[in-house]
């Protein structure tokens, strides 16, 4: 934790309070105009939401006061219920919040797809757009979006008096303002545009309709009045407290990207909101939530500590206070200009390019028709229907399609196949011809009760026509299974089935009876050109004209070592030499490994030489026992210098216990000392271009083992390994 001192937190937070109070009044004034509420609710909200929620939410950098996300449902709920009850319902909405944060699930809220918070904002914008055009235009916002869309065309072609030319010159100022000197754009744009907007508009003698606010500022008292009726108030309550929890808690995590400080805690954060929302309320102020575009102008004007968001508050009331004359001299039109540009910006083009790249513009697209056209909660709520039913869609999904060879009909299902999926798949298998054959490829995640079911009527239907059905199951055994009389309702056992590609042909093709070694070369390279060959073939295409690996990988012949499986590396990677044993020939003594080592260090530029021995090898067992005379014999004496190094040298915490084994770990360290007799070896490491890897594979276990040279000894793959001289 890191502690500030006083001066220097005042050196950075009071600057920055004072740019986010210039850009909090304006937005402020502007909400409330929008929300159809008294102008001074905007101003109580922004001081309560600065000094209560700064002070005890659990986000330091986020600053808290009335938003446009709540615009609309705050218009509807004034219209419904008056205002004194509406401030009712923030107390109350406060207070839910209260609980929310004290029951820990605030992170709850994250799980609302981003689709349907973009959608939200995106339909609150165009909501405040069309209202506030007709402010601009010089008449008056309607009660519903549509009626505004349709009072629209009329107020267009209608004479326009000072209010068009104040409006739009705002919407021109906050345009231009951005691509002005980093000097000039010092002072906020929001407030230059009003300011700007009002000069004009006094300078010029304009007559519009002005801000109007009480003149007993000061004389705070309780606003809240309770119903009549509770089902309504309850509604709006629950409303109004899962909108403001929901945009301050993704607010909080927004602003936890913009900076380096500590991490918010989002149930204080709950808690502080709610706090801020019945004092609020209380006093007569609109609904306070976290503010995206005052949290980011805070840290981005160099904030550090909680202090910035409390003083911003105490600056919006102090400028009430001594300078409501100058309030009282904005134009509604200079604010309802502020709005439209506001609420454009909500229309971000960005967010609609995220969601369509997920495949969840529907859901964008119909929350955001559902708060235009209904209101915020129905278009929240039907993007949640919508985003549950493709979730849905998604989870239980199955690709059926059909290619046809000749007479032969291959049929490819892939993802989950359930009894969702039957009416398709019976209807694609009722068209396959009576006595085709037919390849039924199973590649599918789980497979129920009912799809079993559907699938062998049709395989006996079938076969009993003349027809031959071949069922490949690619991954766990779902169908086979359940032929074998084992219910398939369970899919941990489809968690550990090996993939295909990572398993033997002993275990994938047992179930097709291929036991020829030309069969199954041919049946192996036929399922390689289905499944790996597509996805490989981007990679494949760039190494067409040459290869470029980092590593030199010298292991044993063995069977059992497949290079790219134990380093989980592919195409292009490892430029692998494979012998029995992994001897490298002392003195270069043979021409094949020679010139493989000098093509792969002197022309390809390889960075690293692995030499892997392995468990249960059968050159080290016949060179402990002897081998037999012959070619064998003949090749294992390059070994016999690892023979010797066993009885001298000593492994610490050798891994085998085996003498084999051990003959094995010993046999990985000479080869590395094999290989620094050749002169290129040599030379790269000595220049720091090339690294020895010793390297030991556990069959038994699936255990790499590599070689620490600092500790002597060989260690599980993943340790922590010494580097001499690092």
């Amino acid at each position: 934790m890191v502690i500030m001192r006083p001066l220097a937190v005042l050196r950075h937070d009071l600057p920055a309070s004072l740019v986010v109070f210039l850009v909090a009044v304006p937005l402020s004034l502007g909400i409330a105009l929008a929300s159809g509420a008294p102008v001074a609710a905007g101003l109580v909200a922004a001081v309560v939401g600065g000094v209560v929620a700064g002070a005890l939410g659990g986000s330091a950098l986020q600053v808290s006061g009335p938003a446009a996300g709540l615009t609309v449902v705050m218009a509807e709920t004034i219209q419904t219920f008056g205002w004194a009850v509406t401030c009712a319902i923030t107390v109350a909405a406060g207070a839910l919040q209260i609980l929310l944060g004290l029951s820990r699930i605030a992170r709850a809220a994250l799980a609302i797809s981003p689709a349907i918070v973009h959608g939200m904002l995106a339909g609150i914008g165009v909501t405040i757009v069309l209202g506030q055009l007709h402010v601009i235009l010089g008449g008056k916002a309607q009660s519903s979006a549509i009626e505004n869309i349709a009072e629209l065309p009329g107020q267009i072609v209608a004479h326009h008096d000072s209010a068009t030319v104040v409006g739009l010159l705002t919407i021109a100022i906050l345009l231009i303002w951005p691509k002005l000197p980093a000097a000039v754009r010092k002072v906020p744009g929001p407030l230059a545009a009003i300011a700007l907007a009002t000069v004009v508009s006094l300078v010029f003698g304009m007559t519009l309709p002005r801000v109007e606010l009480p003149g007993d500022l000061l004389n705070v008292h309780l606003v809240p009045q309770l119903p009549e009726g509770w089902g309504g108030f309850a509604l709006a309550v629950v409303t109004i407290a899962l909108i403001a929890s929901v945009e301050s808690l993704l607010s909080a995590v927004a602003v936890d990207r913009l900076h380096t400080g500590p991490r918010a805690n989002l149930d204080r954060e709950l808690v502080g909101q709610g706090a801020a929302n019945m004092v609020s309320g209380a006093l007569g102020g609109l609904p306070v939530t976290g503010v995206i575009v005052r949290s980011s102008t805070n840290v981005a004007a160099g904030a550090k500590t909680r202090l910035s968001a409390v003083l911003h508050g105490v600056w919006v009331l102090v400028f009430v206070v001594l300078l409501a004359g100058v309030i009282q001299n904005i134009p509604l039109a200079a604010l309802a200009g502020l709005l439209v540009h506001v609420g454009a910006k909500l229309v971000n083009p960005g967010h609609m390019k995220q969601v369509l790249a997920h495949g969840d513009l529907p859901v964008y697209l119909l929350t955001l028709a559902g708060v235009v056209v209904f209101d915020l909660l129905t278009g929240v709520l039907a993007g949640i229907g919508l985003a549950l039913v493709l979730m849905l869609r998604r989870t239980l999904w199955s690709g059926i399609h059909v290619e046809t060879e000749g007479d032969n009909w291959r049929v490819v299902v892939e993802g989950v196949l359930t009894f969702l999926s039957v009416p398709r798949l019976s209807k694609i298998l009722g068209a396959i011809p009576a006595g085709v054959p037919v390849r039924l490829e199973l590649v599918v995640d789980y497979l129920d009760h009912a799809a079993f079911e559907s699938l062998t009527t049709w395989q006996q239907a079938h076969e009993r026509a003349g027809g031959t059905v071949d069922v490949d199951e690619v991954g766990h055994p779902w169908f086979g299974e359940g032929k074998a009389g084992r219910p398939t309702r369970s899919r941990l056992a489809a968690s550990r089935a090996v993939p295909r590609w990572l398993a033997p042909w002993s275990e994938w093709q047992a179930a097709e009876a291929v036991d020829i070694p030309a069969q199954q070369t041919r049946r192996g390279a036929t399922e390689f050109h289905r499944r790996a060959a597509p996805l490989l073939r981007d990679t494949l295409s760039g190494l067409a004209d040459g290869q470029r690996p980092r590593t030199l990988f010298i292991t044993c012949g063995d069977s059992r070592i497949v290079p790219n499986l134990i380093t989980t590396s592919g195409p292009g990677d490892l430029f692998t030499i494979r012998n029995i044993g992994n001897l490298v020939p002392p003195g270069q003594a043979d021409p094949s490994m020679n010139a493989s080592i000098e093509y792969a260090v002197g022309v390809l530029g390889v960075e690293e030489i692995v030499v892997c021995g392995h468990s249960g090898c059968g050159a080290m067992a016949a060179l402990a026992d002897g081998p037999p005379p012959g070619p064998l014999s003949v090749w294992l004496q390059h070994a016999e210098p690892s023979a010797h190094r066993l009885g001298s040298a000593t492994l610490d915490d050798a891994v085998p216990e085996r003498e084999g084994d051990r003959l094995a770990l010993h046999n990985v360290l000479q080869q590395l000392e094999h290989l620094r007799e050749y002169p290129s070896v040599a030379a790269a490491e000595a220049g720091g271009k090339l690294q020895l890897t010793g390297m030991y594979f556990a069959v038994g276990t699936a255990q790499v083992y590599l070689f620490d040279a600092a500790e002597r000894t060989f260690r599980p793959a993943g340790a922590p390994v010494v580097v001499p001289g690092a």
